[in-house]
């Protein structure tokens, strides 16, 4: 089984020199055998095989997703467990360590080991796949942890973009021609835009992380149901506000988020192995008061998220092969134009207890990579609580200024609820 990597999948790629890799780290209760958590891995590699795939490259060494006839195992690194922050450390080792992706899989397995808890962490390149399938392999691999003979289906995976665009679509001679004049015009303006010589010098990596209460996080999702706003929005006008605070005249007013594509795509399935996103920006409004920004900003989200048009976008991306050198450039070497991407991935449909462990928390994924300003916040929800991991680098957000955004996000939460009781 084997399938040429989409345009975006590519982009993520890279050449292989630079990673961009994922990091989904989570606390069980419990103790585990080697041999336990190896078949685990194997039953959700049965399932979804481009978790057992390679990179391949054809003659004109364009890359391919390949499932080799023996199947690797995911390969597993044990680390003793010496204190409760040890995650984050291995975390940002594996945002460095490069996947040798011609002879294992794309994905790997890290135990920080305990006697009684242990951190687990999934790592995995990001052109294999987006927060939310992690999310769907996660909650399979505790469900055959907990139990080898579970259930957990098969996957029928996507070969290509016939599997998502719908034929009629895909065949549209209408269509056709838009995505290629599209995509040819942008590939004429990225060759236009002037960038730099040298890409931007990243410096030290950070990670960042912090939790809300079960208090002030059922506080805050009241509070933006009273409102009419959701949760991800609040949170974007609160990041906006606090870089603007933190960096007076050097913050951007633009946050990127991103947008689940499965929200539009119904042959996208919750448990699909699959990269490719959608992204909205948007922007605050400090001449007014927090809560009219607020709803202004649902307003915009509205909007433009109903303006996007997933199979459009991929088809004009398809038809731009030639250009992803330009364009992987101009992200590596343009200036940096928004303050950070926020992805927030809502309540984690995962359980909390199971038969032979407890799962204590997750925590929010992180993700970095060379492409561009690599500011990013995630947040999730799991036992009512909301857990936010901010990752970035010295080169584009000083750590200093990094831990006074968080400060300055918490302080508007607060204030926010505050004034919501009184």
């Amino acid at each position: 089984m084997k399938r040429r990597l989409l345009f975006g999948e590519r982009m993520l790629l890279g050449d292989g020199t630079e990673p961009f890799n994922a990091v989904i780290p989570f606390r069980l209760k419990g103790t585990f055998t080697l041999k336990e958590i190896q078949q685990a891995l194997a039953r959700i590699q049965e399932k979804h095989p481009w978790l057992r795939a390679l990179i391949t490259h054809d003659e004109k060494k364009v890359p391919w997703f390949e499932v080799p006839e023996q199947p690797i195992s995911i390969p597993v690194r044990i680390v003793a467990r010496q204190n409760e922050d040890q995650w984050q450390e291995e975390s940002m080792k594996e945002w460095k360590t490069l996947f040798p992706y011609e002879k294992l899989p794309l994905i790997r397995f890290i135990w920080i080991k305990g006697e009684e808890v242990s951190d687990m962490l999934f790592a995995f390149h990001h052109c294999l796949c987006d927060g939310g399938s992690a999310m769907s392999f996660l909650y399979e691999f505790l469900q055959v942890l907990d139990n080898p003979s579970a259930d957990i289906g098969t996957e029928t995976p996507i070969l290509g973009i016939q599997d998502v665009v719908p034929a009629a679509v895909l065949a549209s001679r209408r269509q056709q021609f838009k995505a290629k004049f599209i995509g040819r015009l942008a590939a004429t303006g990225i060759r236009c835009i002037p960038v730099g010589k040298k890409a931007v010098d990243r410096q030290n990596d950070y990670l960042i992380h912090w939790k809300l209460n079960k208090d002030i996080s059922s506080g805050l999702i009241a509070y933006c149901k009273s409102r009419n706003v959701t949760v991800n929005t609040f949170l974007s006008a609160a990041v906006l506000r606090a870089f603007r605070k933190v960096r007076g005249a050097a913050a951007f007013n633009k946050v990127s988020c991103p947008v689940d594509i499965r929200r539009f795509t119904p042959q996208i399935k919750n448990d699909h192995i699959f990269a490719f996103g959608l992204m909205i920006v948007v922007s605050a409004n400090e001449k007014i008061s927090f809560l009219e920004d607020l709803w202004e900003m649902q307003e915009a989200v509205a909007r433009k998220t109903s303006k996007l048009n997933p199979y459009m976008t991929m088809m004009v991306m398809e038809s731009a092969h030639d250009a992803l050198k330009n364009f992987t450039r101009l992200l590596k070497h343009g200036k940096s134009s928004n303050d950070c991407m926020f992805s927030n991935l809502g309540r984690l449909q995962i359980p909390h207890g199971y038969k032979a462990f407890t799962l204590e928390t997750v925590f929010s994924p992180s993700v970095i990579g060379p492409l561009g300003n690599t500011t990013t916040m995630v947040a999730s929800t799991f036992r009512d609580e909301m857990d936010f991991s901010m990752m970035g680098s010295e080169g584009y957000l000083p750590y200093t200024e990094a831990m006074a955004i968080r400060d300055e996000v918490l302080q508007i939460i607060t204030k926010q609820l505050q004034d919501i009781e009184a």
